[in-house]
């Protein structure tokens, strides 16, 4: 039910469904808070990147590398997966290990109760039927909301982890995405892993292969794929609410009848 006694353009800043900016397309949508919370247990700040909070996203996400290459985490996975747990308890440091721990329950509490208000906010702007201007033009940039094709969303971001979320204007994440896996891929020496495979140099691959950061990267890929597509599709259906919405305020009849 809409609040009538708010002139309409309040009720449109108030509970705003999203925005459309030269730097990116903004938007909230219904998510699984479960999903949410897995993103969290699995990447710091990714939870967050997902529901369209970029400072709080890039400020964890950093948190995450920079903690877990100090307490040397990785390594102590890699070596458990191997089973060389000796090795393992040695390589950790427990100084560095106790920090990840309180964020990383933090980012868990917080990413689910984040992703339920927003599901709250999402349903009532809907309900209150709130506008939004659809296309914005700068001295820098173009954007406007259109449909795409979440396939498409899908190849990119496995071509190159980021491109799915450039494809719909969500600069920042892309932009973090592209910076963030060329960084750690370069740090773990993937692409000589790539090319000695590719040789079939195993040896030679396993030799030059850094594990510390490696596994950092299985995390960032599918994330990549997973909210690209998902933001694409969302992203799509934003477009025809939008589209609805002008198309009834100025083309409908006020005296058609509408379907119960």
């Amino acid at each position: 039910m809409t609040e009538k006694k708010q002139h309409k353009s309040i009720r449109n800043r108030r509970r705003p469904k999203g925005i459309v900016k030269p730097i990116s397309v903004n938007f909230i949508h219904l998510r699984t808070p479960w999903v949410i919370t897995w993103w969290s247990a699995s990447y710091l700040g990714y939870a967050y990147m997902s529901l369209g909070s970029y400072v709080k996203g890039f400020i964890l996400i950093f948190l995450e590398a920079f903690i877990n290459v100090n307490a040397k985490l990785n390594l102590g996975i890699f070596y458990s997966f191997t089973g060389h747990f000796e090795m393992a308890k040695q390589v950790v440091d427990i100084n560095w290990l106790l920090f990840y721990v309180p964020i990383y329950i933090f980012c868990i509490w917080d990413g689910y109760g984040l992703a339920v208000d927003l599901n709250k906010y999402s349903i009532l702007a809907d309900r209150e039927n709130s506008s939004m201007i659809p296309f914005k033009i700068s001295n820098w940039e173009v954007a406007f909301l259109d449909k795409r094709k979440p396939w498409m969303a899908i190849a990119l971001s496995l071509l190159f982890p980021g491109l799915g979320h450039l494809y719909t204007h969500r600069v920042p994440t892309s932009f973090y995405t592209l910076v963030w896996w060329s960084l750690i891929a370069y740090k773990g020496n993937l692409f000589p892993c790539v090319y000695l495979t590719a040789m079939g140099d195993f040896a030679g691959a396993t030799t030059v292969a850094d594990p510390l950061w490696l596994l950092f990267l299985p995390s960032i890929y599918v994330f990549a794929i997973y909210d690209a597509y998902v933001n694409t599709i969302e992203y799509n259906r934003l477009f025809e609410q939008e589209q609805k919405r002008f198309l009834i305020d100025n083309y409908q009849s006020a005296n058609f009848p509408v379907p119960e």
